[in-house]
């Protein structure tokens, strides 16, 4: 059973694959921001940047086609909704297919119950890890949300460290960047 999920994870990673990278650059109130989709999955997001070749830069990994200007024809609701975000409005981003290819069964787990964590609430590293089903693995959380590729959709900033402490973020501005959009989300 367990070697039949493997192959067929394979398999859709490999469908996922053979469609382009095309990534998105627009301005933002959070500075620039690149979305990088396969289709309607999204791989990457960048934000916080200065200039549009700085969020590319910013995306891991290299993409197929760029897109500088949203108004091109494409699907560009997600870039609205972001655009939205970063200018204090609220957003529900639940229904946004991310790539989650790439994360263990953990990962996948802390990263889902992650984007179900309410706009203007946060939860300790510890917690979210006792969610996930290990208690002792606020490390592991904290690692997982530092390494997220999708932030904002997955709103890795809405995770602190314990006693309500903000703790680190790997955005552009570090933990003030994290205050910021705490901040963003409470207006």
């Amino acid at each position: 059973m367990a070697v039949a999920f493997a192959e067929s994870r394979r398999k859709t990673a490999r469908k996922r694959q053979a469609l382009p990278l095309s990534a998105t650059v627009f301005p933002t109130e959070l500075g620039w921001m690149a979305l990088a989709r396969r289709g309607e999955v999204v791989c990457s997001l960048s934000f916080g940047h200065e200039s549009p070749k700085q969020a590319l830069a910013a995306l891991p990994g290299g993409v197929d086609r760029v897109v500088e200007d949203a108004g091109d024809g494409l699907d560009d609701s997600l870039v609205h909704r972001l655009t939205d975000f970063a200018a204090g409005k609220p957003v529900d981003f639940s229904d946004v297919k991310i790539d989650l290819s790439h994360l263990t069964p953990f990962q996948r787990e802390v990263v889902q119950r992650c984007r179900r964590i309410p706009r203007g609430r946060t939860i300790s590293y510890g917690r979210l890890a006792a969610r996930c089903g290990v208690p002792l693995a606020a490390r592991a959380v904290g690692n997982v949300m530092a390494q997220n590729r999708t932030p904002l959709i997955v709103p890795c900033h809405r995770v602190v460290a314990s006693g309500g402490r903000l703790g680190e973020f790997s955005a552009p501005g570090g933990p003030a960047t994290k205050r910021r959009l705490l901040e963003l989300e409470q207006s």
